[in-house]
């Protein structure tokens, strides 16, 4: 397996402090980019999407627990005996206690999908996740956000029953918020997957092989 080049500590710190340039050039286009974003209009989203949940159903209302902002992701339903490999690598990296902290921050996170409750659960059940899911199967949730038969991310506000649908992103805009994946852009070999663009000799393989 080939390695990095070994330098002086001395040229090393050149070159970092060059890439820290670039750095923080990205981090000063993400604040002018997320202040963009803060000023977004909205749009109201109607239909009477009802959710079928451990609890019960349950309405689009009422996943807000009473907050102001919802999150929901969209998992995607391949059918009876599949799961999405994407959907369960971004799951798995959703923290119990960073939802806690969107919680004290007036943001309830919930995950819904159409695959029927009961595949949602043995599914749930046997990655051992306790992100809180929905079943939205039966319902146009999924065609309303944009998501259609795919995966999405949609940022809700609401005031009084009124719901609101503020900004929603797909395929590298969610990709960006997984935990291990900003982990892995900062190791040496980065995510290692065929697309990255690497020297020649480092280890790489499919996304989702």
């Amino acid at each position: 397996m080939e390695k990095p080049e070994v330098v002086s500590l001395e040229e090393w710190q050149k070159v970092r402090d060059e890439l820290l340039v670039a750095e923080k050039e990205v981090t000063r286009a993400m604040d002018a980019v997320a202040a963009r974003r803060r000023r977004l209009p909205m749009v109201e989203f109607g239909g009477d999407h009802v959710f079928e949940s451990a609890e019960g159903p349950r309405t689009l209302v009422e996943l807000f627990e009473g907050r102001a902002q919802l999150a929901v992701y969209q998992f995607m339903d391949i059918g009876p005996d599949d799961f999405c490999g994407g959907c369960t690598w971004f799951t798995g990296n959703v923290p119990a206690t960073g939802l806690g902290m969107l919680g004290d921050n007036g943001v309830t996170w919930v995950t819904a999908s159409d695959m029927p409750l009961a595949q949602i659960q043995s599914y749930q059940e046997r990655m051992g996740w306790t992100v809180p899911f929905v079943s939205s199967r039966g319902t146009s949730f999924s065609r309303d956000c944009g998501a259609g038969g795919g995966f999405m991310l949609t940022l809700f506000l609401r005031d009084g029953d009124s719901v609101y649908r503020t900004y929603s992103t797909t395929q590298r805009g969610v990709d960006r918020l997984v935990f291990a994946n900003n982990i892995l852009d900062l190791a040496p070999y980065g995510r290692q997957q065929s697309w990255e663009d690497s020297p020649e000799g480092w280890p790489q393989h499919p996304t989702y092989g």
